[in-house]
């Protein structure tokens, strides 16, 4: 039989056949001796199992994408979720989950929560993020503002919804579909979010669609790479390739860059430029030491 993982705690696996039954089941060793882990998502081959015992997870089949934080594989949607008030937004993070979205093949959306907050951050997230090939939403969970476009955007879609803890994914999940699934409180000491999302969990949605709930989370390193690899994960620079004086060229500090040109005059944003060239550094740093 086949069906797809829709969480895995403690070595069990629940699994949704295609007939819509539900199964739990065990790796088999052979996945282990192979060193494949099975990740909420995967498509899965399996043997049920009989008289009210688990049933065995044969095979993993082929993913199509695969993501490591939040860990699940196939999603053909994930939500960046950034928040225009409490938690202050961490937009580094945001880039970098934007970034290894794109390097899988996986579609994005800039989701800015919370935006009756702060009207003002929530149209300058927005503007920052224009160009940046995410379809942007302003939402606000509390009162429903933006809901419906958002939901529209994801439906039939698989998707997950992730960012840092406290921007109200839980809450837009909840909001967006009707469900009352726990949420929490920002931590009053440093305004962070509690996680109320413990493991990952794959919901099905009446409109053939599935929705990812993910645990929050405040760090994501990129995968290691040639740092010069990483301007093509930034659509806004797409335009300048092969227009600067010096090729390849990182649109960071080099003369006669194009890119550099085209911020200067406002055609990118500078925050996000600046924040790539963050990322760049970090990453020649992470790739002239991998040996070490």
């Amino acid at each position: 039989m086949e069906g797809i993982i829709l969480s895995g705690i403690g070595g069990f696996y629940t699994v949704l056949e295609d007939s819509g039954e539900r199964h739990t089941l065990r790796a088999q060793g052979k996945l282990r001796r192979q060193r494949l882990t099975p990740l909420v998502g995967d498509r899965v081959s399996f043997q049920p199992g009989e008289a009210g015992q688990n049933g065995w997870l044969e095979a993993i089949l082929p993913r199509r994408s695969e993501l490591i934080r939040p860990p699940v594989a196939n999603i053909d949607l994930i939500g960046v979720v950034v928040s225009a008030g409490t938690p202050a937004p961490d937009l580094l993070l945001a880039d970098r989950m934007l970034m290894f979205a794109r390097k899988s093949g996986i579609e994005t959306a800039l989701i800015v929560n919370k935006c009756d907050e702060d009207s003002a951050m929530a149209e300058d997230i927005a503007r920052q993020y224009s160009g940046s090939g995410a379809r942007v939403f302003r939402t606000c969970a509390m009162t429903g503002e933006g809901v419906d476009a958002l939901k529209a955007a994801l439906s039939g879609r698989v998707h997950a919804l992730g960012g840092q803890s406290g921007v109200g994914k839980s809450s837009l999940i909840n909001r967006l579909y009707g469900f009352a699934r726990e949420t929490g409180a920002l931590s009053e000491k440093i305004e962070r979010g509690k996680n109320t999302t413990r493991h990952c969990e794959l919901i099905p949605l009446p409109d053939g669609g599935m929705v990812l709930d993910t645990p929050g989370f405040s760090l994501l390193d990129l995968t290691l790479c040639d740092p010069f690899e990483l301007r093509f994960l930034v659509p806004e620079l797409e335009p300048f390739e092969g227009q600067c004086r010096f090729q390849p060229c990182a649109h960071v500090s080099e003369p006669g860059c194009a890119a550099r040109a085209a911020v200067e005059e406002g055609q990118v944003s500078r925050q996000r430029w600046a924040r790539y060239c963050e990322l760049f550094e970090d990453m020649k740093i992470r790739w002239r030491d991998r040996y070490d």
